[in-house]
């Protein structure tokens, strides 16, 4: 039985995204890049809301052959995410352009989690919606925070208002860049 797990990048105040909807600061540098490589190498499935799905389908593509540039660090981020199924929860895309990527009209927290529990690997969570909404119903069994040293002052929060999840520290580490890393499990 997989676990539900939702990994966050996000600004010092707590957002994933500022006030424009930017995130370029939260581009993780090598160092912090091959840690998520390995932290996501046992993720099975990818449940994503569209939004972040649109983000992330640049690593459908992100070979050597059509970048030269790309970075050995991000060409096997790449091939972890290539390997992982994903589904997409959108009521606006008409289909979905990746492969191994299934299209969801919605979310059902009891589809989830018969998914999560008859899983072998770990689900990913990805999306501050889609986030929220697993929280709301109790799903998220882990927490993984990426904080990045930088305050952006307003935007998307990485976890929703109103919800409440005793937590516990299983890890944590700091990087050279400054960014910090924490993993928690329900309480």
């Amino acid at each position: 039985m997989g676990r539900l797990t939702y990994t966050t990048i996000a600004s010092l105040d707590g957002y994933i995204a500022d006030a424009d909807g930017d995130f370029d600061w939260a581009e993780p540098d090598a160092e912090v890049h091959a840690f998520i490589n390995d932290l996501e190498r046992p993720i099975g499935t990818y449940l994503y809301g569209r939004r972040i799905y649109e983000v992330m389908t640049y690593w459908e593509t992100a070979t050597a052959e059509n970048d030269p540039d790309i970075d050995p660090v991000e060409l096997d981020y790449a091939n972890v995410w290539r390997a992982a199924e994903k589904v997409v929860y959108s009521t606006t895309l008409d289909s979905v352009s990746t492969t191994r990527t299934r299209l969801e009209r919605s979310f059902d927290p009891d589809a989830v989690r018969a998914l999560v529990a008859e899983s072998a690997s770990d689900v990913g969570l990805g999306g501050a919606t889609l986030a929220a909404a697993a929280m709301r119903a109790g799903l998220v069994e882990e927490y993984t925070v990426f904080t990045y040293p930088v305050l952006v002052g307003g935007g998307t929060p990485q976890f929703p208002s109103g919800v409440k999840v005793d937590l516990r520290l299983l890890e944590s580490r700091s990087f050279a860049s400054g960014v910090t890393y924490a993993r928690y499990a329900l309480r």
